[in-house]
């Protein structure tokens, strides 16, 4: 994993923060994953495994938050729960300056994260 900057994010951590901003609502991560590949063609995501520690990366940051969805409705389809993940109003900001250095100049793409992991 590449070394960070303390305050920036990883673009694979950017990126998340982005494609979360323009989901309603809450979204679990192998939507997230599939989002991702289909809509960014991202080239960062190499694993599931990845995703998870960067929202769990994400979340420690106070970006992100995190609950597991009713069993009753993942026994209803006859699948697992599902953890959902949300941006945080922080979290919202941080893929806002994302977005807006990227339409500005494409390297700027490592915000700065202004709250201290929880």
């Amino acid at each position: 994993m590449p070394r960070r900057k303390p305050g920036t994010l990883l673009p694979l951590e950017t990126e998340i923060l982005e494609a979360a901003l323009s989901m309603d609502g809450g979204f679990h991560g192998f939507a997230l994953a599939q989002g991702l590949r289909e809509q960014r063609g991202s080239r960062a995501l190499t694993g599931h495994g990845t995703l998870y520690k960067a929202l769990a990366r994400l979340e420690e940051f106070g970006l992100l938050r995190s609950r597991w969805e009713a069993a009753a409705a993942a026994a209803a389809e006859g699948r697992p729960r599902r953890r959902l993940y949300e941006l945080t109003r922080e979290g919202a900001r941080a893929a806002e300056r994302a977005r807006a250095g990227a339409a500005a100049e494409p390297a700027a793409r490592s915000p700065r994260i202004t709250a201290e992991p929880a």
